[in-house]
């Protein structure tokens, strides 16, 4: 139980008691730093059930405070605040009950709570993953970990965007200009391959556009009957009607995307417990839409076409089948999420990690299933984040000028050798595991530069700025963690001694220190809560320059007493393991050394 929560249930009987009040809530906030006090109690909400002088009533409940309740110590009343001092034996016996506990602030999974499904990644099979991608993967990733680490079981999930024209235009561009190559033959990863007829079959679309303009055509009529994008369209019609050729093409060209992405997801350190495709979904949905018409929740128009009028709730009119009886995305969608149920009864809500472009999308979707009934659809969440930028601009899949994402992770450890060779860190190190750092360094660096950041709002992405040994970035933390375990190697004291109140007298360094780690419990739940890996990373980069500025005043290793000595290197390791926990949720490794 933190200290807020022990402390509203003294406050509620203090006013019971002085008051004969019940008081349902207690407010409180951090106690600012002019004033002494760990924490504070707002009296003016209690104004509307208790009569009289706020200062007097923040008087008599800390003097009750300091009467009945052990851990506190003192008080004083600024207006109608209250400030409490806790006094050292509450914080050492916090500290002895945690400082032996790896998983400190982890709740493991309740078995009799609903599992979580998070989505996330869901790429297209014709080109490789990019910069935004990896915000996705590292935002829906990390938000599973930490809703697993909020005591929730997770499953991890993506749906492969695996068919459709964008898809045919690759394998049309490869049959057509690719002349048999391979990965193997060419020694380019698989997505890497089909991506770069992608982009071909854009550069060889734009020739004939061109073509066609010169002989007279408008540019819409030129766009709609180029020779290429009118095969590419019979292709796509070949592969639903399960053309053998088509579908053997697209088999092995999906393949290859299939290898590269695996490889990308190992070098990322992202995973997923289960796949589904697109392929195999799309014409999912179609009898939900037909048990819709049924109830009233769709209507057929006059040319056939089914829809649901969400005009009441402040939405458009949605198409959900086409006149010919074909699905739409959003009929793919209902059918997916009902799959999904139907494959794991144990889910009770989803989280779908999709780009801010989509909003409206799942707006829809989800007052669609909770129309058609499920209890479920309560329990959906879109986790929409902003897109991502470089200094160079935006990127266009289809010109070719993608920031390609292993390209990037590989800049990232270039990046981290470059200023790691600057600053003279790593001296004593082989070259194994150098390059081994370089990765660690670079990728979180990466990683924290995306996650520090509130999901929704746009980044402009600074790789130099990212790796940087000062300020709020995801190398200074793993020095710090570094920092940390050169002390534990250089400390030679029995960690698991407990040393008592008695023995220990708190400084004001070491009393912030443990209050920052006690806030890590509450952090885990408040990020499962907001779905919001930000929360963990600042909360981070606060703890460590907390512990920052406890190395820079008192002295660890030279302290006054062995005693002294012993209580700061355990207050160290758990700090270390403290960090070493957030990062963990944010997917981002410690270094022993650096």
């Amino acid at each position: 139980m933190s200290l807020q929560d022990t402390l509203s249930n003294d406050v509620k009987q203090a006013v019971k008691s002085n008051f004969n009040v019940e008081l349902e809530t207690v407010e409180f906030q951090a106690t600012r730093k002019e004033f002494a006090g760990d924490i504070t109690v707002v009296v003016f909400p209690m104004l509307r059930f208790i009569k009289g002088n706020p200062v007097q009533i923040g008087e008599t409940i800390g003097d009750y405070l300091v009467e009945h309740v052990d851990s506190v110590k003192a008080f004083n009343v600024v207006k109608g605040f209250l400030n409490i001092e806790i006094s050292d034996s509450y914080y050492i016996d916090f500290f002895n009950g945690i400082k032996s506990d790896s998983d400190f602030g982890l709740v493991q999974p309740n078995p009799g709570h609903k599992a979580i499904m998070v989505e996330y990644s869901s790429p297209n099979t014709n080109k490789p993953l990019h910069l935004g991608h990896i915000r996705n993967n590292l935002l829906g990733y990390s938000v599973a970990e930490i809703l697993k680490a909020s005591g929730k079981k997770v499953y991890k999930t993506q749906i492969i965007n695996d068919r459709g024209i964008h898809i045919c235009k690759s394998m049309l561009a490869w049959k057509k200009f690719g002349n048999g190559e391979t990965p193997e033959s060419t020694g380019l990863k698989g997505d890497k391959l089909v991506g770069n007829y992608y982009v071909k079959f854009d550069q060889e679309y734009k020739k004939e556009i061109e073509t066609l303009l010169a002989e007279g055509h408008s540019e819409e009529e030129a766009k709609k009957i180029a020779p290429i994008l009118l095969e590419a369209q019979e292709m796509l019609r070949k592969w639903e009607a399960g053309d053998a050729d088509t579908v053997a093409l697209w088999e092995k060209m999906n393949g290859w995307v299939y290898d590269g992405f695996d490889e990308t997801y190992k070098n990322l350190g992202v995973d997923f417990d289960t796949l589904y495709y697109e392929s195999n979904t799309y014409l999912l949905g179609k009898e939900f839409v037909a048990e819709g018409l049924k109830s009233g929740v769709f209507h057929k128009e006059e040319d056939g076409s089914v829809w649901c009028d969400l005009t009441e709730e402040g939405l458009d009119k949605k198409i959900v089948q086409r006149a010919d009886g074909t699905a739409v995305y959003m009929t793919q969608d209902i059918g997916t999420a009902i799959q999904r149920i139907k494959d794991f009864p144990d889910v009770g809500g989803m989280v779908y990690t999709v780009g801010n472009e989509q909003d409206y999308h799942f707006q829809v979707l989800f007052l669609i299933l909770k129309k058609l009934g499920f209890d479920w659809a309560k329990n959906l969440y879109h986790l929409s984040y902003g897109m991502v930028d470089l200094p160079s601009g935006k990127m266009k899949s289809r010109e070719g000028t993608v920031v390609d994402a292993d390209d990037l992770i590989d800049d990232m450890a270039k990046t981290a050798e470059e200023i790691s060779e600057e600053l003279g860190k790593l001296d004593g190190y082989s070259e194994d595991e150098k390059q081994e750092l370089y990765k660690t360094i670079g990728l979180g660096a990466l990683k924290y530069y995306i996650l520090k950041v509130d999901p929704k709002k746009r980044i402009l992405f600074d790789p130099k700025e990212s790796i940087d040994f000062q300020g709020n970035t995801g190398p200074f933390i793993q020095y710090t963690y570094a920092r940390i375990q050169s002390i534990l190697r250089k400390a030679n004291v029995d960690a698991n001694v407990t040393l008592s109140a008695v023995e220990v007298s708190l400084n004001s360094k070491e009393r912030e220190l443990i209050k920052q780690v006690q806030l890590f419990p509450e952090v885990v739940q408040s990020a499962a809560e907001n779905h919001s890996p930000a929360l963990i990373a600042n909360y981070t980069y606060d703890l460590v320059k907390e512990f920052n500025s406890f190395y820079q005043n008192v002295s660890i290793l030279g302290a006054d007493s062995d005693t002294e000595k012993l209580f700061r290197v355990q207050l160290s390791n758990t700090v270390a393991n403290t960090i070493k926990n957030a990062f963990g949720l944010l997917g981002i490794q410690v270094p022993e050394r650096m």
